[in-house]
């Protein structure tokens, strides 16, 4: 395979004109981590895509680095714009002007992605993101003060993470064996999270020193990393039977149309409608807890907090061979632990709840991830990528609605409790109506 050149074998030429990279070798091998290894080792995230793969451990390590400098740039902007108009609606219309374009254009990043290279478009997609840092600095350092600069960019930004995300994505399948997919998609959960605890708190001590003009000079920098990493890639053009146009409606018909992974995706919908009680978190705090802004800050972490762990110590996925059980037993765990969040009225206990419903959605998208890129052929990856990132962008607003309307009709400890005693109903009522599911092998996929 063209991942398992070694580390110096040169390929600085440019990728387009090198050979297709091939797709991956059959779930059967046997797991990286043997069973007699001592138990810190099974424990412990599995880190061998990252020791053998060197095109994917270039990748990883750029995707990682991106994501801390884009979180620092998230809260930039929004540090931005509230000291531009004091408003907190004007400051939650960044997240407005970023969902808008994750929705529009993901659909059609994915389409794209299952036409083109897919190491071309992320490698755009890439450059566009970094371009975008850059405009965002160099405003800052003008003193532009124009509240409108700043969403058009998140508006722009969204759009080119939307179009490359698929096709990153898209990538992982051929980049690691797929024995290995398991424990790629848990390294990718571990720098998701790194970016998402990490980047905020440096972003505000930079921006605290030298202003926000540091944190997006950061960003830009930050991408060369991912810039490079696609650069060395092969050509990443899809595999598989040609037919013009890859259309988004064909996309959608072929999920409709495989059980298992359509039931995937709804389990995750259920999780993230009912049992995500994020908008809520600003009056549990001070019904529940007699707390303030500080309070709410530790609830929104907790479960990124419980999602880096459980992906740190993920080294046991790759024995799991029946990913649906596993799917729905996560999300069952992901209902009950919000459920529990909402009926004791402990903080610190709340926060460990919180902590183990992370943890609970971490292995839930990793078995999710792994039976979308192995079950589904590869000239369909990068649709499937895309409505995966409409459910990833919708759902969770979906949830706010779902959340506070009940918590309006009732009181938010109600909305809460119900929620997640809503979320394991729906995956009975999926084991019940798909039970092959249940029965799923990754050893013999079936989408």
């Amino acid at each position: 395979m063209t991942t398992n050149q070694p580390p110096d074998t040169p390929t600085d030429a440019p990728a387009a004109s090198a050979p297709l990279a091939p797709l991956p070798a059959p779930l059967s091998a046997p797991p990286p981590v043997p069973p007699s290894a001592p138990w810190y080792r099974r424990a412990f995230a599995d880190l061998s895509p990252l020791r053998d793969h060197p095109d994917y451990r270039r990748v990883w390590t750029g995707q990682a680095v991106s994501s801390i400098g884009q979180q620092m740039t998230s809260v930039a902007v929004s540090v931005q714009v509230y000291d531009l108009t004091g408003s907190a609606f004007a400051t939650g219309l960044v997240g407005l002007f970023s969902l808008v374009p994750l929705v529009a254009f993901g659909l059609y990043g994915g389409a794209i992605a299952d036409t083109v290279d897919r190491r071309k478009l992320g490698l755009t997609g890439s450059a566009g993101l970094a371009a975008v840092s850059a405009l965002l600095a160099a405003q800052a350092l003008a003193g532009l003060g124009l509240v409108a600069v700043l969403y058009a960019a998140v508006a722009v930004q969204a759009s080119f993470f939307a179009l490359s995300s698929p096709a990153r994505s898209a990538m992982v399948p051929r980049l690691v064996p797929a024995h290995q997919l398991p424990a790629a998609n848990a390294l990718s959960t571990v720098s998701m999270n790194l970016g998402l605890t990490i980047g905020p708190m440096l972003g505000g001590v930079l921006i605290g020193a030298f202003g926000a003009q540091a944190a997006y000079l950061v960003d830009t920098v930050a991408f060369t990393g991912t810039l490079y990493a696609m650069w060395r890639l092969p050509a990443m053009r899809p595999q598989g039977p040609r037919k013009g146009r890859a259309s988004v409606l064909d996309g959608l018909r072929f999920l409709r149309e495989q059980p298992n992974l359509r039931t995937s995706f709804l389990a995750d919908l259920a999780a993230m409608i009912f049992g995500m009680p994020r908008a809520l978190f600003p009056a549990i705090a001070a019904t529940f807890y007699a707390g303030d802004a500080r309070t709410v800050g530790l609830l929104v972490s907790a479960p990124a907090v419980g999602a880096l762990i459980g992906a740190l110590f993920s080294g046991w996925v790759s024995r799991i061979h029946r990913q649906g059980a596993a799917i729905l037993a996560a999300v069952s765990a992901w209902g009950l632990a919000i459920a529990a969040f909402g009926a004791l009225h402990n903080l610190w206990l709340g926060l460990l709840l919180l902590a183990v419903a992370g943890c609970a959605d971490t292995v839930s998208m990793i078995f999710r991830s792994t039976m979308m890129q192995v079950a589904a052929p590869d000239e369909m990856r990068g649709r499937l990528q895309g409505i995966f990132i409409v459910v990833v962008a919708g759902g969770p607003r979906l949830g706010d609605f779902e959340s506070g309307t009940v918590a309006a009709l009732s009181n938010p400890a109600t909305s809460v409790i119900t929620g997640g005693l809503a979320c394991v109903a729906c995956v009975l009522l999926l084991a019940a109506r798909r039970p092959a599911f249940l029965t799923y092998d990754a050893r013999h996929p079936t989408p």
